[in-house]
């Protein structure tokens, strides 16, 4: 009989590896965000972790969202595996062609010809500015998206994909767009960097680094105090926009991640209803866990 229920549980483990015992759910927060949010006018996921007490929230955490530059984090995951390896370095020179112009965010489709840089420079231009030149870049450098993808297999983010030049994700890529994550899954490959635990305590505490040094401050990161060591990747297209936040909180550091799609409102304007939303999300945690040190901007 025990034999059988060992069984039981590793087939339970395999179907559903991201279970969640009930006394692991913070109750009270999980109704203050479902009322917050109950109203939205598009699809919302959300997964909030108290990275000291282990408690969570899980709002469709676990359904497929478009990352849209939230995609950039796996992408820095998989340079910094070929650093690791020794097949790229931060100090490597790279040449910028005209040809490799590309629009939307970012500052290095403005560079001249022929301008020299550098990968340092390259990680710090796709994670900061959201640089779509440098991010496809360093798709590329990283082994393309199916290296970034079995990295993600490997650290359990089967969801967790690059779509775009990737070779068999035609398709998907059609639905989500560049990539595709749960808010789960993003929230945790962030902590993974955090505690060290992606490619190397080296290369992880680098990663970490990047992405604490974020351009577009507007959204989650407006509602915690400067102060305040954070992490984090913003991503919008049209009908998506998200976020990943990890917070160096006084009181305990905190996880969180917003994915939303199909939003009616497509506006490129701050007050945009998911952007709003999601900083009205990130100053109800944060005045939640940290009740002594309330904020508001």
């Amino acid at each position: 009989m025990r034999t059988k229920n060992l069984f039981l549980l590793l087939i339970i483990a395999i179907l559903f590896p991201y279970s969640t015992s009930a006394q692991h759910i913070d109750k009270k927060l999980d109704r203050q965000l479902r009322a917050l949010t109950q109203d939205f006018h598009g699809d919302i996921g959300i997964y909030v972790k108290n990275l000291k007490t282990q408690k969570e929230v899980l709002i469709q955490a676990d359904s497929i969202f478009p990352t849209a530059s939230i995609v950039k984090v796996p992408i820095l995951a998989g340079i910094f595996d070929k650093i690791e390896k020794g097949e790229l370095a931060l100090d490597q020179k790279f040449t910028y062609r005209s040809s490799q112009q590309y629009g939307g965010s970012g500052l290095m489709q403005f560079f001249k010809d022929s301008s020299e840089t550098d990968l340092a420079t390259m990680i710090g231009l796709m994670i900061s500015y959201s640089d779509n030149v440098t991010s496809i870049w360093n798709q590329q450098l990283a082994g393309g998206g199916s290296n970034i993808n079995q990295l993600m297999d490997q650290l359990g983010l089967v969801n967790t994909k690059v779509n775009s030049r990737t070779e068999g994700r035609n398709e998907i890529w059609k639905k989500y767009g560049w990539g595709q994550t749960t808010p789960r899954e993003m929230a945790t490959l962030v902590a993974l960097i955090f505690q060290g635990k992606v490619v190397s305590t080296k290369a992880s505490d680098k990663m970490y680094r990047y992405l604490g040094n974020i351009f577009y401050n507007e959204r989650s990161l407006s509602q915690i105090p400067a102060y305040v060591k954070t992490a984090s990747k913003t991503g919008s297209v049209d009908e998506a926009r998200g976020e990943v936040v990890l917070v160096n909180a006084p009181s305990g550091d905190y996880v969180f991640c917003v994915l939303t799609n199909n939003i009616k409102d497509q506006s490129w304007t701050k007050n945009n209803e998911a952007e709003e939303l999601t900083r009205k999300i990130s100053h109800l945690l944060w005045n939640y866990f940290e009740p002594k040190k309330t904020y508001t901007p």
